[in-house]
């Protein structure tokens, strides 16, 4: 009996289950104790030795009742402390942090909310689950798209997918650090398809809004490029580099698409002389469905970084990550 209880003990401390029903605080470490996590108002808040790493937002976020969002990142935090992202920025409000997001969602020829610029959706996050692991923790979490366009008999929002996404905030390994994200979606609803802006840009998918520093520059596997208003090849990773923060060293966030993401390779939308998110586009302008029986799944991670990385540094980040 008394080891029965002794793992039922380690699997409570291994293992917490965040609900959105207002329960008490709860808390939890990575199994070598390098990384915390702690619920709170918004969501989860990951720390590292006492400083803030990240901040999921669970709960439901608006301004002044508009742009109504949950279910993306920010704060994002630098290495050396300081917020790397943006949430409302003027110029978009729409805009989050670290966002995954689509204009353009049918059910069949019908129209049904624009979960880009936060409009007629809702994320509905019903469950967030923390896993420690032994040097990283993961939040994972399952979350329903719904439209107030698309009701049932009894005038309440149809849900119309399921996305079941995970989180993982890995330890910092010198000055920097990796984050990944596991993002899966299925239809709930039989023609349902999601595509990216209607346009020749087509933006859409895994974003990334920063607090932008006046010497951005994009590193990529093909060397530095310059931003184009239109989706670029850039290659399997794109660096964000400059000085972030309040530090005048110069990093980055570089921001990796793992091979067995759907549609790979992703082209990219860079922004540098006009404010914006920066994004591996998927699918584009043309929607494309979601299956009701298998999941769509996407994978990306962020390296966070407090020094300049070279090109074989990151070639080589990415080709471990692509054997994960």
């Amino acid at each position: 009996m008394s080891r029965i209880i002794v793992t039922a003990c380690l699997l409570i401390a291994i293992i917490g289950l965040v609900t959105r029903t207002g329960s008490a605080q709860q808390q939890g470490r990575s199994l070598d104790r390098s990384l915390s996590w702690l619920t709170n108002a918004e969501g989860v808040l990951i720390t590292e030795k006492e400083s803030p790493v990240l901040q999921y937002q669970a709960n439901p976020k608006s301004r002044n009742g508009s742009h109504r969002r949950a279910n993306y990142i920010h704060p994002l935090y630098g290495m050396g402390g300081g917020v790397l992202t943006q949430d409302f920025p003027s110029d978009h409000l729409h805009h989050r942090g670290v966002f995954w997001a689509w204009h353009q969602l049918y059910v069949g020829e019908v129209a049904v909310g624009d979960g880009w610029m936060a409009d007629s959706f809702d994320w509905d996050v019903r469950s967030t689950e923390m896993v420690s692991k032994t040097e990283s923790i993961q939040i994972k979490n399952e979350v329903i798209w719904r439209s107030e366009k698309l009701l049932d008999s009894d005038a309440q929002p149809i849900s119309l997918v399921k996305e079941l996404n995970v989180i993982e905030v890995h330890r910092a390994a010198g000055e920097m650090r990796n984050i990944d994200f596991e993002i899966k979606l299925l239809a709930l609803r039989p023609n349902l398809s999601i595509g990216g802006s209607n346009d020749a840009k087509g933006y859409g998918g895994f974003s990334v809004r920063v607090k932008q520093p006046p010497d951005l520059r994009f590193l990529t596997s093909r060397g530095f490029i310059k931003a184009t208003k239109l989706p670029m090849a850039c290659g399997d990773w794109v660096d964000l580099v400059g000085q972030f923060g309040a530090s005048k060293t110069t990093g980055g966030i570089a921001i990796l698409v793992h091979p067995e993401t759907v549609g790979y390779p992703q082209k990219w939308i860079l922004r540098d002389k006009v404010k914006s998110m920066q994004n591996p586009v998927y699918p584009g302008r043309d929607p494309v469905a979601l299956s009701t029986k298998s999941f769509t799944s996407l994978r990306y991670r962020l390296i966070v970084h407090s020094k300049e990385l070279t090109k074989a540094e990151l070639d080589r980040a990415h080709q471990a990550y692509a054997s994960e």
